[in-house]
């Protein structure tokens, strides 16, 4: 748990598998903040996949074979904090569902779920945060990604410290709560339909005139970069992490290699 020399509690940081394979300079913002908002960083070697995939798919075996990994991994950490609406949602709000009511296992899922954290609420909600360490002189539009929102409420709390940085200005596109067609299987699944959600998602970022399309959600983001990249935009996409934590060095969200 927390250091008691310092009375910093002790973050563990959930990196999730798409920001540890596609886009690490999320996981390293991602830190950053929760080091500005005065907190002591972890990031568990034995972490691996949240169980999602499985899970959405229907093997509960294996997921929760993998809860319960990530639960002994994070053992000793005051908070979870994912840089994932999608991934802290599936840590919070489905754990303590794979478990047998009144086990063990469902005792420590559940105080473990009420220990995660999105990464922009945790920053807002649990640590009170006003400003942010990032500088950024343009314009912004926000898409909110779908488990962020709806499992977990996050909204204001993005706009909230998107607002407090200086020279930023962060235009509403039409439809923000809009899911954006990604899903993660469901664009597999239904190709069609996702490239239909998408597209209304691009025409509706591109009306909102930005340089940025802004989440916090990588699959999301991604998903767009992809549709983005074949309509030959020049708005860029970024993990709402990296412009609160001012970490914009690396080139913008790459497309997916989705073909749509």
């Amino acid at each position: 748990m927390s250091d008691p020399a310092t009375k910093r509690p002790r973050v563990g940081l959930f990196a999730t598998c798409l920001v540890d394979m596609f886009r690490p300079s999320v996981g390293m913002a991602a830190a950053r903040l929760i080091e500005y908002a005065d907190c002591e960083v972890v990031v568990p070697h034995a972490q691996t996949c949240c169980g999602q995939p499985a899970y959405n798919s229907g093997d509960r075996a294996d997921a929760k074979a993998l809860a319960l990994q990530t639960i002994a991994a994070f053992e000793g950490c005051d908070y979870v904090v994912a840089p994932s609406g999608s991934c802290a949602g599936m840590l919070k709000a489905h754990y303590p569902r794979l478990m047998d009511e009144g086990s063990d296992d469902h005792a420590r899922a559940s105080a473990f779920a009420a220990r995660v954290h999105e990464l922009v609420s945790f920053l807002v909600d649990v640590r009170g945060l006003s400003d942010v360490p990032g500088a950024f002189s343009g314009t912004v539009t926000y898409h909110d990604s779908c488990s962020g929102l709806r499992e977990l409420t996050i909204k204001s709390q993005p706009r909230t410290l998107l607002k407090s940085i200086p020279g930023l200005e962060l235009k509403e596109m039409d439809d923000c709560e809009i899911c954006c067609g990604f899903g993660g299987a469901f664009s597999v699944k239904f190709p069609d339909i996702s490239n239909a959600m998408v597209e209304k998602k691009t025409a509706n970022i591109a009306a909102a005139d930005a340089d940025i399309i802004l989440a916090g959600d990588l699959g999301c983001l991604m998903n767009m970069a992809g549709k983005l990249s074949r309509q030959e935009s020049k708005i860029a996409c970024r993990h709402v992490a990296e412009i609160l934590a001012g970490e914009l060095d690396d080139p913008p969200i790459a497309s997916s290699d989705d073909k749509r």
